[in-house]
């Protein structure tokens, strides 16, 4: 390890880094990312490092864990270079496949690889894969080329030489304007222009002055933030770095949430090899400029996300959000200048520093710049993090890059922006996706998460979901959210089980209303949206649960019941060996029968029972008919 002491010091580092690597050896990435480890990553590491051993090619074959690189619906992903062969769903068995056929003769193990589902032609390499095919990946395309454990690895990727370009050839007033320019828009939901807000806490009278990362990423669904701190956290720290010299700041914070233990290991030891090689601490590059950075842990709460709350949690108070009667900044942690950006943001700072602003201004719509990482989840063959142009339309997310909706079921709709954020029915897929666009149509960009939701899901339960989820996460501390999600959630409660009255729609229009004018922060202002959107798009949906008590998604316990047609039955008992209460006997002539006195609507029978028979029909009340 050399201590860089100047900016030609780095390149240096730079040159003799990429000197000593030979690109042609064989080179084995896998995907270390927390998904990935959850369907065994580990294991398959272990494997190819005994494996390797035992024919004594440790030497001959280097192996490298990496991030996260967005193909979560089929870990554990291995790409063997220098061809890039990508390999889907890798287990530990596979390993002397790999190392015998693909590493030393060449050849491709073809059950490894991505098989289009519509042509049925194998896909060797990333590119040729739908999933990425259709992606622009600025922030995320290196995870599978990084080890985030060995700064060298960014370094040798051009990592860094933005942030010394910023110190040696820049003001720090010149590097806002260049981020204002860019129009870079904060991509932690709320889409501030962060050059206004850099500018904004650079001429804020006080010292000294914070800059802060958001990790505390807390919607059902998102792992972009996750992702880039697990898998990159030298892009973030160099965003940070350059902006903590923009604004004039000495001290940094990282603040990530407990549920990220890997997120927190990556990023603490990415702190410790910057400040050994001369990236933080005091004189960085030899430019005289001074910053250093702390990692703090979240407690896990959603509502410590919002920035008065996560400053609040930092100076060790509870994490509840303030009355913003002064901007944060201006006057934000421990009373001083403070900027606030989340993860994603800061690692786009690096890429305008480096291109700059009018190479970033070129991607996205007239309002919304750049790319945007989304955790695409719900209802769709392809799950993961995808990173796409702003304006790319919903419907090519989902079908072109999420392969469409899995059992050729009927897209119901899609959820995005997080709990907060709204439903957004299919006729309106060709929406483009930016952050005005979604605001209009009744939801919000958020953090990014993108549910897909297909016809077998019940828009009333959806919302309820939402509303109880952040009942749970309200802070309290203001009467309108505390009071209104509660009341929410016992309206929902009641419509779902088919209790509800005709004036309950009113009703949560005025309380989201109410909610929306006068709660303190941002959680109880757009907690509104899930309601308001379902109930504005949905309609119908509520009223076949109020006025007709039955439920069209065939979701509501209360409104769901189950009978087994005698006609069909083969009479293979399934049903009646698994269900929990004992509600199915046989009658007189053999046949399944449901006792409804005894059944919970538990599902399990209708689950079980075979396919090619489908002899339990699930019906709601005043629905004629039934879905098998």
């Amino acid at each position: 390890m050399v201590r860089l002491r100047s900016i030609e010091g780095l390149e240096q580092l730079r040159s003799d880094i990429l000197s000593s690597r030979d690109s042609t050896k064989p080179l084995v990435a896998i995907c270390a990312g927390t998904g990935c480890l959850t369907l065994g990553a580990r294991l398959v590491v272990r494997a190819f490092q005994e494996y390797l051993i035992k024919k004594g090619l440790e030497k001959e074959i280097e192996i490298k864990e990496t991030g996260c690189p967005g193909f979560c619906e089929k870990g554990t992903l291995v790409v063997v270079y220098p061809r890039g062969v990508y390999y889907i769903g890798v287990h530990q068995d596979d390993v002397p496949d790999i190392v015998e056929e693909t590493i030393l003769k060449g050849n491709l193990v073809d059950r490894l690889l991505y098989k289009d589902p519509e042509t049925e032609e194998n896909a060797v390499v990333e590119s040729e894969i739908p999933f990425y095919k259709y992606q622009m990946r600025h922030l995320i395309k290196n995870n599978i080329k990084i080890n985030p454990r060995n700064i060298e690895d960014y370094i040798a990727l051009g990592g860094y030489s933005a942030l010394a370009r910023a110190l040696s050839e820049m003001t720090p007033e010149e590097v806002i304007e260049e981020v204002k320019r860019s129009n870079l828009r904060g991509r932690g939901g709320g889409g501030f222009p962060t050059g206004r807000k850099w500018k904004s806490t650079r001429e804020a009278p006080g010292e000294p002055k914070y800059v802060i990362v958001n990790c505390d990423e807390g919607d059902p669904g998102a792992f972009m933030d996750r992702a880039l701190m697990e898998g990159n956290p030298h892009s973030v720290l160099e965003g940070l770095i350059i902006a903590a010299y923009a604004m004039g700041s000495h001290k940094g914070f990282i603040y990530v949430r407990m549920e990220y233990p890997l997120a927190v290991q990556n990023a603490t030891l990415a702190l410790q090899q910057a400040r050994e090689y001369g990236l933080l601490g005091e004189n960085i590059l030899g430019t005289g400029f001074d910053f250093d950075v702390s990692i703090h842990r979240g407690a896990g709460s959603f509502v410590s996300g919002e920035s008065t709350a996560l400053m609040n949690a930092l100076e060790g108070w509870v994490g509840e959000p303030r009355p913003k009667y002064v901007h944060t900044s201006q006057k934000g942690l421990w009373g001083r200048p403070s900027a606030l950006n989340n993860v994603e943001t800061f690692a786009n700072v690096p890429l305008i520093i480096e291109h700059g602003a009018k190479w970033f201004n070129s991607i996205g719509t007239e309002r919304s710049k750049g790319t945007k990482i989304f955790s695409l989840v719900g209802k769709v063959n392809n799950t993961g993090l995808v990173e796409v142009p702003m304006g790319m339309t919903l419907a090519d997310i989902i079908y072109k890059i999420g392969g469409g909706i899995p059992g050729n079921k009927k897209l119901k709709g899609v959820q995005t922006g997080g709990p907060s954020g709204g439903i957004i029915p299919a006729r309106y897929l060709n929406t483009p996706v930016d952050f005005d666009e979604l605001t209009s149509l009744g939801s919000m960009m958020g953090s990014g998460s993108i549910i897909v939701i297909d016809e077998d899901t019940c828009a009333v339960d959806l919302a309820r979901y939402f509303v109880d989820f952040l009942c749970s996460e309200s802070c309290g501390k203001c009467l309108p959210c505390r009071e209104g999600l509660k009341r929410m959630r016992e309206i929902l409660d009641a419509i779902e089980s088919g209790r509800g009255t005709e004036t309950d729609i009113q009703t949560l229009q005025e309380i989201a209303e109410l909610m929306r004018t006068a709660s303190l922060c941002a959680l109880g202002r757009t907690a509104v949206n899930p309601v308001l959107s379902t109930i504005r798009y949905f309609r119908d949906e509520y009223d076949a649960h109020i006025k007709d008590k039955r439920c069209p998604a065939l979701s509501c316990k209360s409104l769901v019941s189950y009978s087994i047609d005698p006609e069909i039955c083969i009479g293979c008992d399934l049903c009646r060996e698994n269900c929990p209460q004992g509600a199915i006997y046989k009658d007189d002539g053999g046949f399944a029968v449901v006792d409804q006195s005894k059944c919970m609507r538990c599902g399990i029978c209708f689950e079980i029972c075979p396919k090619k028979v489908r002899a339990v029909v699930r019906e709601s009340k005043g629905l004629p008919g039934g879905k098998r």
